[in-house]
């Protein structure tokens, strides 16, 4: 007997078919004599819709009450499921995440998990219980109802099996694992039987959508046996089918995953990069114009800055594009004239593209295939970042399908 917890995505509980669904697979594992615990999102679209009504009420709504309404949206679905569980014969019970207790810090919208309390769950689950526990939310020490982003109950999963010691965490989405590259962009994308934490944690923050970047950092540190894989399956499917099927996330390497060298391609379209020109090179350079960004509320991602000439130098970086305009208006209305630049310019229409692996530790040339690939398609490189296990290049977005399929091909990924 194992104890598993269960994630269960907005696609996965978006209609009372789906809910019953759940509710089958859920009540196949309990019957098989496994002890379960079940995080739902909100049903698909239900979050957007409350946080739409309540800024429709107020454009400026208070943080917290927006994590006040959104919360609902779980709370419902946790219902809904514990009553289709009772229906399939199932002795099951919801909490909301204030009634475990979730304990959360006060950053209402993108709070952080302090703790778990277990004591209640783990006696529900002595006694037989499926236990079905709202994901997204927690409870901060004043007692006010937070919530934990997008992505949230991803996150809330993998901590809920941290806190009791689970055997593993299945995260059910709607793809059934995780692929050498998006298989929409690439259609001889192949699925992952396993990756490491490391490389997920590359891979989601690089733009693989997956999973909640947050949930694996998460499942990294705490060591948490995570598993992805589909909930449009049958859920009556034979259980030692199941525990087998998708993509483990581990945090062990093996030889088979050294030997793969590149275990999968990574890319974000909506990318910007903006280039500070004719700077002096001088300490503290970069933070003078790298602070106003990041007191603006803006994520910059790569940074290049030139050789010095003549005691001046150019500094690029990449932010998303949906911040290009403010950072670029910040940059030249409060930043230019300060420090002197020449000029600031920028291109809103840039992507990022990635290739990760662990094997890369143990392998020279990867830098050398992946740009010898790139110039063979006359994709021209516009910034180089490189980690242990990670090479980044931004490039125009006109070409960022055609190198992905190019570098998938090359590093013969659609090969096991």
């Amino acid at each position: 007997m194992a104890l598993i917890v269960h994630k269960y995505g907005g696609t996965s509980m978006g209609s009372v078919e789906r809910i019953q669904n759940v509710a089958k697979r859920v009540a196949k594992w309990m019957r098989a004599g496994h002890q379960v615990v079940v995080v739902p999102s909100a049903m698909s679209g239900e979050t957007n819709r409350l946080l739409g009504l309540a800024r429709d009420i107020n454009p400026e709504a208070n943080p917290r009450e927006l994590d006040q309404i959104a919360s609902t949206g779980e709370q419902v679905s946790s219902g809904l499921l514990a009553l289709a569980l009772l229906r399939e014969g199932v002795d099951a019970v919801s909490y909301a995440g204030w009634q475990v207790t979730v304990h959360t810090d006060s950053s209402f919208t993108k709070a952080r998990i302090k703790s778990i309390d277990d004591k209640k769950i783990l006696a529900d689950l002595d006694a037989g219980r499926a236990v079905v526990v709202t994901g997204f939310q927690g409870v901060d020490p004043e007692g006010n109802i937070t919530t934990l982003g997008r992505g949230g109950s991803d996150t809330s999963a993998v901590a809920m099996a941290a806190a009791l010691k689970a055997d593993e965490c299945l995260i059910y989405t709607d793809v059934d694992g995780v692929y050498t590259t998006d298989p929409r962009v690439c259609e001889d994308a192949r699925r992952l039987d396993k990756i490491t934490f490391e490389e997920m944690l590359e891979m989601a923050s690089l733009g693989s959508k997956v999973l909640q970047i947050r949930s694996v950092e998460f499942a990294g540190k705490y060591k948490v046996k995570t598993r992805v894989l589909s909930s449009l399956t049958d859920p009556l499917m034979p259980l030692d089918v199941e525990m087998k099927s998708g993509t483990l996330i581990t945090f062990e390497e093996d030889s088979t995953m050294e030997a793969a060298v590149i275990s999968g391609i990574a890319f974000a379209r909506d990318e910007a990069k903006i280039t500070v020109l004719g700077v002096p090179d001088r300490p503290g350079i970069a933070y003078q114009i790298l602070g106003p960004i990041a007191d603006a509320n803006i994520d910059v991602d790569m940074i290049i800055q030139n050789q010095s000439y003549e005691g001046k130098t150019d500094f690029t970086f990449t932010v998303p594009r949906a911040d290009y305009q403010k950072a670029l208006d910040l940059l030249k209305n409060s930043v230019q004239a300060h420090i002197e630049a020449k000029e600031i310019t920028g291109d809103a229409k840039v992507s990022k593209v990635s290739v990760v692996g662990v094997g890369m530790r143990s392998h020279v040339g990867i830098a050398s295939k992946m740009f010898r690939t790139l110039s063979e398609e006359g994709i021209n490189i516009l910034m180089i970042s490189t980690s242990e296990i990670k090479i980044s290049v931004v490039i125009d977005e006109k070409y960022m399908e055609l190198a992905v399929r190019a570098l998938h091909k090359a590093f013969e990924l659609d090969q096991k």
